[in-house]
């Protein structure tokens, strides 16, 4: 009688993935960013996502943190922290210039 393989529908990967707060989009990095934005720009700063590599988020920082000597630290403790609690798949946050 042959292959009875099933082709019954699974939900689509992307719809799940963009509706997984915990995936790692653009759409759930931006939202992350969103809470610390207030106290970046509190500081006269701010932070754009410049690209998603695999696991590595590559972000800019604007105006004030750009060129603060306490951007690293802002970068690593502040942003690198928060994406990764909300969004597990995240290895690593990398300043680009």
């Amino acid at each position: 009688m042959g292959d009875t393989t099933s082709t019954a529908s699974t939900p689509d990967t992307a719809a799940t993935e963009a509706s997984d707060p915990r995936a790692l989009t653009i759409e759930n990095v931006e939202r992350t960013l969103d809470e610390l934005r207030p106290y970046l720009m509190a500081d006269g700063g701010n932070v754009e996502v410049v690209e998603i590599d695999g696991p590595i988020v590559k972000v800019r920082l604007q105006g004030a943190c750009g060129s603060c000597p306490s951007s690293t630290m802002t970068l690593k403790m502040g942003i690198e922290r928060k994406l990764r609690e909300a969004i597990p798949e995240v290895s690593e946050v990398v300043q680009v210039l």
